[in-house]
């Protein structure tokens, strides 16, 4: 293959979330379209998004769930429509909220995921229940989707919990007791299906939406955070990656130190990465973290990225970042 002559691009950071919607926040319907449409008439060679993860307190982008995960408040509804999955009536029957310039997050977690639930409980009734079932027994067992399982037990946890973070939860869950996590499997079957549904319609959707952008010559610049949220499936399920001892808090958490813009620092909050752990494995996590990304988009962004040469610790349960110190962090070694 010959290589390619390097030369200057343009593109337009545009989040999903900002596209104009009938149900309140952007999507990845006809809108999303016209706009890669858009960027090809406008002679635009990229399209940069925001992270695709589903939003936790806060709704930051983040601030995610998973780092695996999307966000199923990106689902189409009207593709669900036109499938079969719901009726206009039903999704007209909601509220999202009346503002065409906000989003109202708190009527997007009330109304939405109940609509979606309507659409799973008609998963086996429509025409192409056949084919829709074949396409997520696959997208459940593929290898590629071994974060899925742990994921979608996590946000039926996280309901039984009430939205309480999973330090929180019972001892047996919080810890990952195979025995409790037997049990919470059995009692949560049809709830962790119905997550992993969401995610399958995500990834269908997102997969087609993606095609026609590169079809078009558009390229996706996907963004991650460097760091995931404390209250993740991914710290849930993998607490050897963080330094938190042995009951699973905190050690020292990330943040940046007081400067020009915050006279006490920022306190993100996210735990930190036990790098000496990372390096015995591989870095297998971040190499599965990177393949992930590549699926998902054509370039990626990684926010806070200055963190893999040195990154800022501060003592877990301080109330500013001023007392945090700057420690060595993987360097060329990860890449």
């Amino acid at each position: 293959m010959a290589k390619q002559k390097s030369k200057r691009r343009c593109g337009v950071l545009m989040p999903v979330f900002s596209l104009p919607s009938k149900y309140g926040i952007g999507t990845f319907s006809k809108e999303a379209y016209e706009f890669v449409d858009f960027l090809k008439d406008a002679g635009q060679s990229y399209w940069q998004i925001l992270p695709l993860g589903p939003t936790s307190y806060g709704d930051s982008p983040y601030q995610s769930f998973s780092t695996f995960a999307g966000n199923p408040y990106f689902i189409d509804i009207e593709a669900l429509i036109n499938d079969g999955l719901l009726t206009e009536a039903e999704a007209d029957k909601c509220d999202f909220g009346g503002s065409e310039e906000y989003i109202d997050y708190e009527k997007q977690y009330k109304s939405r995921l109940k609509l979606l639930k309507k659409a799973y409980d008609r998963r086996e009734e429509v025409a192409s229940s056949k084919k829709l079932m074949k396409e997520f027994e696959a997208f459940k067992k593929s290898k590629d989707n071994d974060w899925l399982a742990d994921y979608s037990l996590f946000m039926a946890l996280k309901n039984d919990n009430s939205g309480r973070a999973w330090n929180t939860w019972d001892e047996g869950i919080r810890l990952r007791k195979p025995a409790a996590l037997k049990a919470a499997r059995a009692k949560f079957a049809e709830e962790i299906d119905f997550y992993s549904f969401l995610q399958y319609l995500f990834s269908a959707q997102w997969t087609a939406l993606k095609s026609y952008a590169n079809e078009k010559g558009i390229r996706i610049v996907g963004d991650i955070p460097i760091y995931v949220a404390f209250d993740s499936a991914d710290t849930w399920a993998n607490p050897q990656l963080f330094l938190l001892d042995k009951k699973n808090t905190p050690i020292d958490v990330a943040g940046c130190p007081p400067d020009a813009f915050s006279a006490t620092g920022q306190l993100w909050g996210n735990p930190l990465y036990r790098w000496d752990y990372h390096k015995e494995t591989g870095y297998k996590w971040w190499m599965k973290r990177i393949a992930h990304c590549y699926k998902l988009y054509d370039v990626i962004r990684i926010d806070h990225f200055r963190g893999f040469d040195e990154y800022y610790a501060i003592p877990f349960g301080n109330p500013t970042a001023e007392n945090g110190e700057w420690r060595k962090g993987p360097g060329y070694d990860l890449f």
